[in-house]
């Protein structure tokens, strides 16, 4: 039994994209609301259609944003364990429901509001959900594994995500001029979208005048930090034949991760040295391209989920798209590009599009299957697209036209 082509994405909806706290008066309640219900009418459907709730990294809570929206019936409520790791497979996790029954019609969805968190309070979710990394608001002691990572310095992902490039670079040769090439081709996609939050020409020269944060990572090599909401819809594949947008079926999801990768942004210790230096994507990817009966060069875009630029360089290496080690000289080269041999993150990513935690990568991955994207890629038929590098899981889906 496989959910291959069992489904589709039927709508995509959101919300304007707003820089970190700008979203006020909204709240993410309101937010989300919005971002559903223009996904619903994306797909020619209504709230009435709406069963289902597939999502990840406590993006709602499904019982408040059912009531709010009138949602007459809710027959399947789940997540994903993770954060930004499970954003590709909140839509597999749709899929399976829906093949198995469970559900007609399910959301994917994520919020954020930035000013809502730094309260502690978040409208959708309940409360602010303090991760086992997290200091307690209560004065707790931290747990074993964060008290290690804080002495040791590691106080963000960011300390953690500079050693994980340091050492790929120290073992393959990686260049600091292929996280410029991501970071510079990206804002040259997001140049050209009105709905970009970061859309001014940047150079190579650019990248590298700007202030280092962590060695190696640079200003330009983190993700924003952004407030928004995107919903996507999926229902079973013979009914999305009768909708009004081209579906984009569902040709394989996987998510998950080798068992040591564990809590990764603040585990790596823990990681075998095969995955130390690496996307931690390697399972899923080889689980994904099974399930799905084609192989990387069939891909025609990739989503690569990018908080980080060396951790596009590492999935590129982990998906199949070049060998281990290359994908620092696989980037330079241009491949990435538009008219390269494939490319990436053609919305402008989490560094230029906006950062809603990997949705907007799903999102992405439909418009190039519609052919309406901005940046389209001439023929695209199937796209990939990757939530993570997170804890476990992280995860991939493959959309076919």
């Amino acid at each position: 039994m496989t959910i291959k082509n069992q489904a589709a994405v039927v709508g995509i909806g959101r919300t304007q994209y707003y820089r970190r706290g700008e979203s006020y008066p909204q709240s993410e309640m309101s937010m989300a609301c919005a971002a559903i219900r223009n996904a619903l009418h994306d797909a020619g459907l209504n709230i009435t259609d709406l069963d289902g709730f597939a999502i990840y990294s406590n993006s709602c809570d499904p019982a408040a944003v059912a009531s709010v929206l009138g949602v007459p019936e809710v027959r399947f409520a789940a997540s994903l364990t993770s954060g930004g790791g499970g954003a590709a497979g909140s839509v597999g996790l749709a899929a399976a429901a829906i093949h198995a029954g469970m559900a007609t019609c399910c959301v994917s969805l994520m919020t954020l509001q930035q000013l809502n968190r730094r309260l502690g309070g978040s409208a959708v979710g309940g409360g602010l959900a303090y991760s086992s990394t997290s200091a307690s608001p209560y004065g707790a002691s931290a747990d074993p594994t964060a008290a290690f990572t804080a002495n040791n310095g590691m106080l963000s992902p960011g300390h953690s995500f500079a050693m994980l490039a340091a050492r790929h670079m120290h073992l393959y040769g990686t260049r600091r001029e292929a996280f410029a090439e991501i970071a510079v081709t990206q804002r040259a996609y997001a140049s050209k979208r009105p709905m970009s939050l970061r859309r001014a020409p940047m150079t190579k020269q650019d990248y590298f005048n700007a202030r280092m944060i962590s060695d190696p990572l640079c200003l330009f090599d983190y993700t924003m930090e952004s407030d928004g909401a995107v919903a996507v819809i999926t229902v079973a594949a013979d009914r999305a034949k009768d909708l009004k947008q081209p579906p984009a079926y569902i040709l394989a999801s996987a998510h998950g991760g080798d068992g040591r990768w564990g809590p990764a942004v603040f585990s790596y210790f823990q990681a075998p040295d095969e995955y130390f230096a690496s996307s931690g994507h390697r399972p899923v990817a080889k689980r994904l391209f099974e399930m799905a009966g084609v192989s990387p060069d069939d891909v025609d875009v990739a989503l690569l989920y990018d908080h980080f630029t060396p951790l596009v360089v590492m999935q590129l290496e982990d998906y199949g798209f070049c060998d281990i080690g290359e994908g620092g000289p696989f980037v330079e080269a241009g491949n990435i590009r538009l008219d390269g041999k494939i490319p990436v993150n053609t919305h402008g990513g989490n560094l230029s599009d906006a950062y809603i935690i990997g949705m907007t990568h799903i999102v992405e991955a439909v418009e190039q299957i519609r052919g309406t994207a901005i940046n389209q890629v001439a023929g695209a038929e199937i796209a990939l697209a990757t939530g993570g590098p997170a804890s476990l899981p992280v995860s991939g889906t493959l959309f076919q036209l």
